[in-house]
């Protein structure tokens, strides 16, 4: 039986048996948020041999099948809800693949599902929707074996191909980085149909691309997903890494060895990729196929929730916080916010408000003497879908506020780096907001149903019930009201209604 868990809480596994990785992947869904509790892998090199013998590798798959004997028995011991396992080009296209479906499901009690080229090209956009759903261009995910392109518009895949670009599918040959592009480049004539302003990287070998990338360029915030580069930028990393000897990709820190073999491939079809489809901006996404199968298994009201509002109030429940607190909150400031002139778009603003809100009150466990910053830092590196990196830095500054955090935050190059004046100053505001809302409440939703709080001009207003005006008393209300008023630049009125 699978484990126990909360109403509306799953555990989920995926074993994605790939062209060069064998992955097991544990994941929780509370609701439309998706947390990776474990992650394994195993670089075993299943298709290594596939462009050479049209077979799977020998040593491939001994190294495959010891790594599923294992995820089976890590999975009998998880109990997991549902179990996903899925395989790729290798085993799709190799000659001896069914024989080892059938071996696997023999040794390790799996059964394989050998998904099609279409169908990793949809999970694979899928996966990329999930992470972050407002996603248009084309997505591309680099496995192995092949490389899948697909147009995503509207929430949903299109059209899609299955190319023979993974770094396996060219057989032994020794690299070289001007025959390889050319190859490339005739391979992708096929594709140009896939022209976009909008290119979404999936794969590891991408990742490990877009890590460079940051090390190159000091950037302050290590995380993959959602990192975006221009073109002219993606290019020349591209040319910098085709030229590396492998000994030199292998001194990077934290780059495998064997990743370090496929890595001028990875970035010579990358750069392919960009010259084809005459992308302006790339975007690397953490989420893909894995994703897509969770994703396509979720009810349609469930698709249809924001990740980042979603993620934010599943973060705030683990710390305790009341669950009818975040949209309490959010509608008690959402009137006196729309007002404010957009930072990042009246769309995006109302949803960082949604999420900023369900996270009010998620340094409550935490120790008074350092919340602030520890709050800062869960928020800023929380792996939470549906958001860009300026929206990371923007709720761990607004988080940062709430809890009374002055001068400057914790990780302030993060933050000047990712952030202009005006963008820090609103989340500033609006942590001030939050923090005045929470404690004139008490930290309870009821009380805020009777108040509200209005800007105008020069003055902000904050009313309340006849029957309840005593909540407006205070000094700590009083202080809390001043502050914001201050950073607002206006002046603070009370009212009964």
């Amino acid at each position: 039986m699978p484990a126990r868990t909360a109403e509306g809480v799953r555990d989920v596994a995926v074993v994605d048996v790939g062209s060069n990785s064998v992955r097991l992947v544990t994941y929780r869904l509370e609701g439309r948020a998706i947390w990776t509790v474990y992650n394994e892998k195993v670089l075993a090199g299943l298709g290594r041999d596939i462009g050479e013998t049209g077979r799977l590798s020998p040593e491939g798959v001994e190294a495959a099948m010891d790594a599923l004997r294992r995820f089976r028995a890590v999975i009998d011991g998880v109990q997991p809800h549902e179990v996903y396992v899925a395989a790729t080009a290798a085993v799709r296209d190799a000659a001896d693949g069914p024989a080892f479906v059938e071996r696997v499901r023999r040794e390790a009690g799996l059964d394989i599902r050998v998904i099609t080229g279409r169908e990793e090209a949809r999970y694979s956009a899928l996966g990329v929707v999930a992470g972050y759903p407002k996603a248009r261009g084309v997505v591309g995910d680099l496995g192995g074996a092949s490389l899948e392109l697909v147009r995503v518009e509207k929430d949903e895949p299109g059209d899609g191909v299955t190319l023979p670009l993974g770094p396996f599918s060219q057989g032994t040959n020794r690299f070289d980085p001007g025959r390889s592009r050319a190859m490339a480049l005739e391979t992708l004539e096929k594709a140009r149909r896939f022209a976009t302003d909008s290119f979404h990287a999936v794969g590891g070998a991408w990742r490990s691309l877009a890590l460079l990338h940051m090390t190159l360029q000091d950037y302050p915030l290590k995380i993959v997903h959602q990192y975006e580069i221009g073109a002219s930028q993606t290019l020349d990393l591209c040319r910098f890494v085709a030229k590396q000897s492998r000994a030199s990709l292998e001194r990077i820190p934290g780059l495998s060895r064997k990743r370090a073999d496929v890595l001028p491939w990875a970035a010579v079809v990358l750069g392919a990729v960009i010259e084809t489809l005459a992308a302006k901006r790339v975007t690397f996404s953490a989420y893909g196929l894995r994703e897509g199968l969770l994703y396509d298994g979720m009810p349609p009201e469930l698709r249809e929730l924001d990740p980042l509002v979603e993620g934010c109030a599943a973060l705030g429940r683990r710390q305790g916080v009341i669950p009818e607190l975040g949209p309490a909150l959010a509608g008690w400031l959402r009137p006196a916010f729309e007002d404010l002139e957009p930072v990042f778009g009246a769309h995006l603003d109302g949803v960082l408000l949604e999420a900023a809100c369900r996270l009010a009150d998620v340094g409550a466990r935490l120790h008074p003497e350092h919340r602030a910053a520890l709050a800062f830092t869960q928020v800023l590196h929380a792996p939470i879908a549906g958001q860009g990196h300026a929206q990371r830095a923007f709720l761990a500054a607004a988080v940062f506020a709430r809890y009374g955090g002055a001068g400057a935050t914790p990780e302030e190059k993060t933050v000047r780096r990712l952030l202009d004046k005006r963008t820090a100053d609103r989340a500033r505001v609006l942590g001030l907001a939050m923090r005045l809302g929470a404690d004139l409440a008490g930290r309870a939703p009821a009380p805020l149903t009777d108040s509200a709080l209005e800007l105008g001009k020069d003055r902000m207003v904050i009313t309340a019930a006849r029957d309840r005006a005593d909540i407006l008393l205070g000094e700590q209300t009083a202080k809390r009201a001043g502050a914001l008023a201050d950073a607002l630049g206006v002046r603070v009125e009370l009212r009964t209604a």
